[in-house]
């Protein structure tokens, strides 16, 4: 029996966890990436994480990971978390999901990641999605050495 029909927002649905596979295979190829896990488990995968590899980035970088959700519907989430030895953060979020104040697709803004923008994706086959996360990190590695550099 279904349940019925208008009861609460609309969901993501349970994780996808072929996909999570998938993007888990191709990030262990990635050169910036150090080391990848799931949580909580591998046979019950809700988020895979991504730790980069802190090396490629000044020393006043601590630690650097990406958590990437993908559902069954399709819709996902892509966290990127930068921490510096301060402790501060500097974060960002590619996200698709239903909700009510934004659209479906969107960006979440660094450096706090609390702003909205609206995100236009060529693809959203989750290789091609995990390839704009990848390069824009590549864009953050540049520009974290161009700052350290100045």
């Amino acid at each position: 029996m279904a349940p019925p029909a208008g009861n609460g927002p609309p969901s993501t649905g349970p994780p996808d966890r072929r996909t999570l596979q998938v993007l888990e295979r191709q990030l262990e190829a990635e050169p910036l990436v150090a080391e990848t896990t799931f949580e909580p488990t591998s046979d019950e995968p809700r988020v895979l994480q991504a730790q980069v590899d802190d090396e490629q980035f000044p020393p006043s970088v601590a630690s650097v990971r990406l958590d990437c959700r993908w559902f069954v519907t399709n819709d996902f989430s892509v966290h990127y978390v930068e921490t510096t030895v301060n402790e501060d953060h500097w974060e960002c979020r590619w996200d698709r999901h239903p909700n009510a104040h934004d659209p479906r697709c969107h960006f979440h803004l660094p450096p706090a990641g609390t702003e909205t923008t609206d995100l236009e994706l060529p693809s959203l086959h989750p290789l091609d999605v995990l390839s704009t996360v990848v390069a824009a990190v590549e864009q953050r590695v540049e520009q974290r050495w161009a700052d350290a550099d100045s």
